[in-house]
């Protein structure tokens, strides 16, 4: 969305930054020549082409933030797409080692809406070989 975007701490200071030098740069660069009164032409000529290269300016310094900006958005992307990656492979080694009966009971608390941080789900109390007790789940369904 980009309301959020530019509601952003970053943006937020590019824009005042960007702002304070526009304002300085035309305060002194509209102040720096004395423009005659007689020649009124020649005056708002000066002026415009003042104004023009300021506002170059200032679209070459909101450009310069914008690049910055999804520089950083580009490195948050890709952590977040390498987490993902890491959780998504968790994911598949929790539910081949969890036992069909603690995906029902994982699923159960899904359906629920229980917590199911630390709840080891209950063990096959036969002899047969067992599959290790997981602490913890994080299965997606």
């Amino acid at each position: 969305d980009g309301r959020n975007r530019m509601n952003s701490p970053c943006y937020r200071v590019s824009v005042c930054q960007l702002r304070s030098f526009s304002i300085s740069f035309l305060s002194s660069v509209l102040g720096a020549e004395s423009l005659d009164n007689s020649s009124s032409g020649a005056s708002v000529v000066a002026i415009d082409n003042k104004i023009e290269q300021a506002m170059d300016l200032v679209k070459s310094h909101l450009m310069y933030a914008v690049r910055e900006e999804v520089e950083v958005l580009k490195e948050q992307i890709k952590e977040l797409m390498e987490r993902n990656s890491q959780l998504e492979q968790e994911n598949t080694l929790l539910k081949n080692l969890a036992s069909p009966e603690q995906l029902a009971q994982f699923q159960a608390q899904v359906q629920t809406g229980s917590p199911t941080a630390g709840a080891p789900g209950p063990g096959p109390t036969t002899g047969k070989t067992q599959k290790p007790a997981i602490s913890y789940v994080r299965i997606c369904m």
